[in-house]
């Protein structure tokens, strides 16, 4: 299970400052803190970017991957920025992401094509809502993977993300365990290793109390590396969640344990 850090975005006044002001240093230092505590890809997200979209973005790819060599997810819903921002990628980007809408399918899912790399594709219907049940994803699971083929990738370039809601949602616990039965259910569905992401933050985007917020969120990622995600993409200055996730790829991998693989964190002082 990868963990992907989601810390470089557009909400965070830091980074949307320093983005209009093409200011390197305040991304790069946040870039650097992200790789070491423990990130194995960024995620960049830099919202629609209704300015300067290819600029922007070209600068924010071109200043992380100064610092740091590891895949970057380009996050945002304007094409001509991922267009721009896979031409400044050394390699090992990933577009996040398109679904069924209809523009969406029309203007990003081609650009995985174009640039060879993998794309994530949400489980949400062509109006972008999201499905009321497990049968209903698997449903539009099959609708995306359908136009993902037409364009004749491979499946090793599909990345689905089912799709979390928060779980103060009148029915968010029952969404959350249906989430885990989609990632369970995909490989035999679709036919193929399914490679899945999840966004662990959109569980607890809701009003409540911080410490109870971080151990729903804990317990509920040892739930999905159980399912067998492959990505999570969360927070990563949460130092005990991206412990108790490098704690389940130690458990899980198989082969020999060490210690060495456990965050310091993990251990109650």
């Amino acid at each position: 299970m990868q963990i992907i850090a989601d810390n470089i975005q557009i909400t965070n006044k830091k980074i949307e400052k320093a983005l209009n002001d093409m200011d390197a240093l305040p991304i790069q230092e946040l870039a650097s803190q992200c790789k070491n505590a423990g990130a194995n890809a960024i995620d960049l997200n830099s919202g629609p970017l209704l300015k300067q979209a290819e600029k922007k973005m070209t600068f924010l790819v071109n200043v992380v991957q100064e610092i740091v060599d590891m895949p970057l997810l380009l996050d945002t819903s304007n094409p001509s920025a991922i267009h721009a921002g896979l031409k400044a990628c050394n390699g090992n980007a990933i577009i996040n992401g398109f679904s069924l809408e209809p523009a969406k399918l029309k203007n990003i899912l081609p650009l995985a094509r174009e640039f060879n790399c993998k794309i994530i594709g949400y489980l949400l219907d062509k109006n972008g809502m999201v499905p009321p049940n497990a049968d209903e994803r698997m449903r539009v699971a099959i609708q995306l993977y359908e136009e993902f083929s037409k364009m004749g990738l491979r499946t090793s370039q599909l990345v689905i993300d089912p799709v979390l809601v928060p779980i103060m949602w009148q029915d968010g616990p029952y969404q959350a365990m249906e989430v885990l039965d989609v990632i369970k259910t995909l490989p035999d569905l679709l036919g193929f290793p399914v490679q899945t992401i999840i966004g662990l933050s959109n569980l607890t985007t809701t009003n409540g109390p911080r410490t109870k917020k971080l151990i729903i969120e804990e317990a509920f990622l040892s739930m999905l590396a159980m399912a067998g995600l492959s990505m999570v993409l969360m927070n990563i200055n949460h130092q005990r969640t991206t412990s108790i996730a490098m704690a389940c790829n130690a458990l899980i991998k198989g082969g020999i344990f060490s210690w060495e693989e456990i965050l310091q964190e993990t251990v109650p002082q």
